[in-house]
């Protein structure tokens, strides 16, 4: 969301303090997707030329590609939740204030979640790519 101001301020109250660094939160969410969906290109890329021959496993392609549509649908779902961010401003009572940082918990949760699955997808590629390399390498 960059209509809110980020810059804390001394006279900022905990919850405005609060949703400005959700909302900052928010942005290095979106931009940390946007590079998964780069990253997550050259791996298919890479699985899709002879590696995956080598390795002898299609599933490594198709698990990306599962993690891609993923991924696509978590930073759409995030954009809309950005833009949806520029009611708190509207935010007149505590309880509002509270459905926008549940609301946050709940993405968050949903991001560190794709995230850790995302990791163990990579660190697996990567183990079964250094096992045969380093396999190849003994003759």
């Amino acid at each position: 969301m960059t209509n809110l101001n980020t810059e804390i301020f001394d006279h900022d109250t905990d919850v405005d303090v609060a949703h400005k660094i959700n909302t900052m939160e928010l942005d290095n969410w979106i931009n940390h997707l946007k590079y998964i969906k780069k990253e997550l290109v050259n791996l298919i890329s890479i699985c899709s030329k002879d590696l995956k021959y080598k390795l002898g496993d299609d599933s490594v392609v198709e698990r990306f590609h599962k993690k891609e549509v993923e991924n696509e649908t978590l930073l759409n779902a995030l954009h809309k939740y950005s833009n949806s961010r520029s009611n708190i401003m509207e935010c007149e009572d505590t309880e509002c204030d509270m459905v926008f940082i549940k609301e946050h918990e709940s993405y968050r949760r949903s991001y560190l979640y794709h995230l850790d699955k995302y990791r163990r997808l990579k660190d697996e590629f990567f183990n079964k790519v250094q096992g045969k390399f380093a396999f190849l390498s003994i003759d």
